[in-house]
């Protein structure tokens, strides 16, 4: 069961639950691949409180993830599947034929002894395996997705996510991601087989304020309670926003606004936008 959910024995443990992390197999990180992990607490170069909300957590080091997969035609096996407080999903340890060591994202299905194969060219399809969009046949599920050949992945990283190859055309591959948008991407960008891991890590609920301030998140002050300085919601007699539509500190839309900039060159290539809910309708 990778979920537990505990006996109400005490008021912390009422509503809480934990996942059990069931797939990792491996407890000490390799430490020739942590770096580490400095806290901002929110603020900028400058000092300047930019996000809310933010400070305090558990101590991390950073594990140094390999999104490129650029080492081709080297088979890598599975040392372990690990924990990565830096993320959602669980990440694999994975050791080339010439020794070198390096982590990745562990899809689902992946265990400890497999093998995995990143190419430039038409290799085997199987989950864990990386190569170009072109060679990977129309209908599987996609993870650790590059935007720009080269660059690295960028789309579907987080536990559970996975994106579906459609089609192939020209020079783009059509693929369907997790929000709903439908959008292209070139076929020379490099994409992972299968599912990202760790799919319960949805459902567990924290069940108390502490374990808010282990993961680093603050307490909330909601915006009617502010200054009128401190928040388009604030000031004036009364609980009253003044007919503010609901927005953060910044003045964004809350409910569904847009904070994706516009005029990017990738704008061409979306052909459905996601699917946003905005004062309870929902648009496509």
């Amino acid at each position: 069961m990778p979920i537990r959910v505990y006996k109400p024995t005490t008021n912390g443990r009422r509503n809480a639950s934990v996942n059990l992390h069931a797939e990792v197999t491996k407890k000490s990180p390799e430490k020739s691949l942590l770096r580490p992990l400095n806290k901002t607490g929110g603020r900028n170069c400058q000092g300047k409180l930019t996000v809310l909300s933010r400070g305090g957590g558990h101590k991390r080091r950073y594990r140094v993830i390999d999104f490129r997969r650029t080492k081709d035609d080297v088979p890598a096996t599975v040392v372990g599947i690990e924990y990565d407080p830096n993320r959602s999903c669980h990440i694999a340890l994975v050791r080339y034929r010439d020794g070198d060591l390096r982590y990745i994202l562990a899809p689902k299905g992946l265990v400890d002894g497999a093998t995995v194969l990143s190419s430039t060219q038409q290799i085997e399809p199987k989950v864990g395996n990386c190569m170009p969009l072109r060679h990977i046949p129309t209908g599987l599920t996609l993870h650790n997705i590059e935007f720009e050949p080269g660059k690295g992945g960028s789309l579907c990283r987080s536990a559970g996510s996975g994106a579906r190859l459609t089609n192939k055309e020209g020079q783009h591959a059509t693929i369907v991601l997790p929000s709903g948008e439908i959008r292209q991407v070139s076929l020379n960008c490099r994409a992972t087989i299968g599912q990202v891991g760790n799919l319960d890590h949805g459902n567990v609920k924290l069940g108390k304020a502490g374990r808010n301030r282990w993961l680093g998140r603050r307490p909330t002050t909601r915006g009617v309670a502010m200054s009128h300085h401190c928040h388009p919601h604030g000031g004036g007699e009364g609980r009253s926003k003044g007919g503010q539509a609901p927005s953060n500190a910044a003045g964004t839309g809350a409910k569904g606004g847009r904070t994706r900039s516009r005029g990017k060159w990738t704008d061409r290539l979306i052909l459905r936008r996601r699917r946003s809910v905005r004062y309870g309708q929902l648009k496509l």
